[in-house]
């Protein structure tokens, strides 16, 4: 009863009495393409998301349940490119994929290419908690949610309009591109969009979760990085990532993982570690995106280098701060 946990700041010993939440919900956000009422729609959707995962800090509760709890609430706001509001595939259907890792114990879960799972998060942490596996894909990822009362919905529950249309936008790009013989040149919208967040829990714990419907007019099942261990999701002792990008750069960088490398074996602060390899090796490699970043010091990374990135945090105190665009303030956390 009189054990306090202890992290070094700056040189200085203090006291871990301050859980810190961080979320994203994608960068590449264009001002060209999203108006004021859906921005507005994002931003009370990220805070209700930062005030769901609060709640579970503030109870005493571990990083993962609040990872977990954030990213529910950013599943079912159809703003977002995970779960209902998921993007389309080549074929007209929503292709969902999702991930979770403790930082404590090392353990993760993720599932990719499911179809009827409402909330992929919640199956995500039931295939790391509750099997001997950190990976289920498809119809047997489905089988084993409804093995774990995990609920199930009907697929056009993840259908929205707009999704649609911009599916019916890359269609016609596509076959424009064909015509032409000329190579088609990917948008942003097409990637971007996956949601994620990073918990610092009062026991000093990190964890960290991604989400997402992947890309648009994807084909052959693609699964890019956010069910991917090390590469859009990571949660170790001193560090926790989830990133949203181009994923096939953040999987051959394994961008997550080399973050949190960085932190651990070269000994970079957070804020150097995630920019290098978010504004550095992702787009020389010829990728772009961006990363929400947490040390086990409650510091605290934004890096993106797409127009905007909606995002934010949330500390002891339980206002929620969010962001859009990169020119809009956004007070880091005290520590």
């Amino acid at each position: 009863m009189f054990q306090r946990h202890y992290a070094v700041r700056d040189g200085v010993l203090a006291a871990m009495d301050a859980p810190l939440l961080v979320i994203h919900g994608g960068a590449g956000v264009e001002r060209a393409g999203t108006g004021p009422a859906e921005a507005a729609a994002a931003r009370q959707a990220l805070e209700a998301a930062l005030r769901a995962g609060h709640a579970q800090l503030k109870a005493g509760k571990p990083a993962v349940d609040a990872v977990s709890a954030a990213i529910q609430v950013l599943e079912d706001a159809p703003q977002f490119n995970a779960g209902r509001g998921a993007v389309f595939t080549h074929d007209g259907r929503n292709e969902l994929d999702s991930s979770i890792m403790d930082g404590a114990s090392g353990k993760a879960g993720a599932v990719a290419g499911v179809h009827r799972v409402r909330n992929p998060i919640t199956l995500a942490r039931a295939v790391m908690e509750k099997s001997r596996h950190v990976m289920m894909v498809g119809d047997g990822a489905e089988i084993f949610a409804e093995q774990q009362g995990i609920e199930l919905v009907d697929p056009s529950y993840f259908r929205t309009e707009k999704r649609w249309q911009q599916l019916q936008e890359a269609l016609k790009e596509e076959a424009q591109a064909q015509a032409s013989n000329t190579p088609l040149v990917l948008p942003g919208k097409a990637y971007f969009g996956t949601v994620g967040a990073l918990a610092l829990d009062a026991q000093g714990h990190l964890a960290a979760g991604t989400s997402t419907g992947g890309m648009t007019n994807k084909r052959y099942g693609r699964v890019g990085d956010s069910p991917i261990i090390g590469a859009g999701t990571w949660a170790d002792q001193r560090c926790a990532v989830s990133g949203t990008g181009w994923g096939e750069y953040y999987i051959r960088d394994a961008a997550a993982h080399e973050i949190c490398a960085r932190v651990r074996l070269a000994g970079q602060s957070i804020g150097r570690a995630s920019d290098g390899v978010i504004n550095g090796d992702i787009p020389k490699a010829g990728g772009d995106g961006g990363a929400i970043a947490l040390d086990a010091q409650g510091v605290a990374a934004f890096p993106f280098n797409t127009e905007g990135m909606y995002r934010g945090w949330i500390g002891a105190d339980g206002v929620p701060h969010v962001a859009v665009y990169r020119d809009d303030p956004l007070p880091m956390p005290a520590y």
